[in-house]
């Protein structure tokens, strides 16, 4: 049984700096893309930023020079850095998480972690 669990959310000024960690379990073959998707109230479930399985490494307009994805293959284990935060960034950041191919899209992702509140005030 796969399981996806996020940490690190918080609430920070305009500027700020917060880091996101995923731990996974439970995949039956280490080939899997893992993502951070967020979700603002009101808004549709959006890609932040991914790894896929070949080490691909994706962003979204809106983050790109201010977030930093990795992962730690030895602790299964995907982190993001989010520096510069803007209030737009504020919204539920959940981990993705799929065997090959399945991250790209919220559709298509099979794993999620209960996500993790990042607020950003002005």
């Amino acid at each position: 049984q796969v399981q996806v669990v996020e940490s690190g959310g918080g609430s920070v000024q305009a500027g700020g700096s917060l880091r996101l960690s995923c731990a996974v379990s439970g995949f039956t073959y280490s080939s899997y893309c893992m993502a951070w998707f967020r979700q603002a109230p009101g808004k549709e479930r959006e890609e932040v930023a991914g790894i896929d399985e070949d080490d691909t490494i994706t962003y979204a307009d809106s983050v790109k020079g201010r977030f930093t994805v990795s992962k730690d293959n030895a602790k299964n284990t995907l982190y993001l850095q989010m520096n510069s935060l803007k209030p737009e960034d504020t919204a539920m950041y959940y981990c993705a998480a799929a065997y090959e191919g399945g991250c790209s899209t919220v559709g298509s992702v099979p794993y999620w972690g209960r996500g993790t509140q990042v607020t950003v005030s002005s």
